[in-house]
């Protein structure tokens, strides 16, 4: 089963999504949109930029987690991941958005 993304309504009537792996586990979360179709465009954005190595920003928190941003061409942020404890966990983050976003289906949350 693939992961799939999921387009959610806040409370303010903003929009913003989520990548998530078959197990559930978020991979990958937006910042929030205006409108549902601007955040269908971030979803666009996460599957084509997903597949290069580049667009993905490694970075470490105040309190040593890691974590990663995506980015598009322009370098604007996409989508941030979870916090790891550890590099090798981020990287497999990494390697699990590359994996399940070009593929994965848009549903409402």
């Amino acid at each position: 089963m693939p992961g799939k993304f999921e387009i959610k309504t806040a409370k303010n009537g903003k929009f913003h999504f989520n990548l998530k792996a078959s197990n559930g586990q978020v991979l990958l979360s937006s910042e929030m949109y205006e409108t549902r179709r601007a955040a269908e465009s971030g979803v666009a954005s996460v599957k084509k930029n997903s597949a290069d190595p580049k667009r993905f920003d490694r970075k470490k928190s105040n309190k040593g987690d890691h974590y990663f941003n995506l980015k598009a061409a322009n370098g604007e942020p996409i989508g941030k991941s979870e916090m790891y404890t550890t590099s090798r966990g981020m990287e497999n983050g990494i390697a699990s958005v590359t994996k399940n976003a070009s593929g994965a289906p848009v549903k409402d949350a």
